[in-house]
């Protein structure tokens, strides 16, 4: 059973930066089709980045030119460098791997990793 640890978050103010890590715990991993996706109380979980194994990636609207996804194969982890931080950003983050239907997903969601943005 893999399991997915997230990493990173904390309480950043407006215009700040965090880095996220995802850790796996897979002999056998790779970044293809990993994303980052975060949830706030009382919404569904939202997508916000991805990359394949060719390092093209896809971003949410409300966070390109802010967020940058990243990944290491070789740690098993997947990153999330964000920049200019915003209050909206506030949430908590989770890393998973997008399944081949629309919607589903390989492995179960880890903890997530909170993120608080606020002056």
């Amino acid at each position: 059973q893999v399991q997915l640890v997230e990493s990173g978050g904390g309480l950043v103010q407006p215009g700040g930066s965090l880095r996220l890590s995802c850790a796996a715990s897979a002999s056998i991993f790779s970044i293809n089709r990993m994303g980052w996706y975060r949830q706030v109380p009382g919404k569904e979980r939202e997508f916000v980045a991805a990359i394949t194994s060719t390092r093209s990636t896809n971003y949410a609207d409300s966070v390109k030119g802010r967020f940058t996804i990243s990944g290491d194969n070789a740690k098993n982890t997947v990153y999330l460098q964000m920049n200019s931080l915003k209050p909206e950003d506030t949430a908590l983050y989770y890393c998973n791997k997008a399944g081949s239907l629309p919607g589903t997903y390989y492995y179960n969601w880890g903890q997530g990793t909170q993120v608080t943005v606020s002056s």
